[in-house]
């Protein structure tokens, strides 16, 4: 029965949602192998004279432990 882990990780973009856990994707799978899912914790944006300037999320990654390792 295979083991999963879960990873909380923090990413931004200035273009949007989407991107950010683009960001955060592209980032924890540098390192970490089996990604199953990912759950948006979290949103958040950053404002300056009344524009969105930055989008972020706060997210949980799942992925699987290899158990070849």
């Amino acid at each position: 029965m295979p083991i999963v882990k879960v990873i909380e990780v923090i990413a931004s973009s200035e273009k949007g949602i989407e991107d950010a856990l683009q960001q955060a994707l592209a980032e924890a799978s540098k390192t970490i192998h089996n990604i199953d899912s990912i759950y948006v914790k979290d949103i958040k944006v950053h404002v300056k004279d009344n524009k969105i300037t930055t989008y972020g999320v706060i997210c949980k990654i799942s992925f699987r432990l290899d158990d070849q390792r």
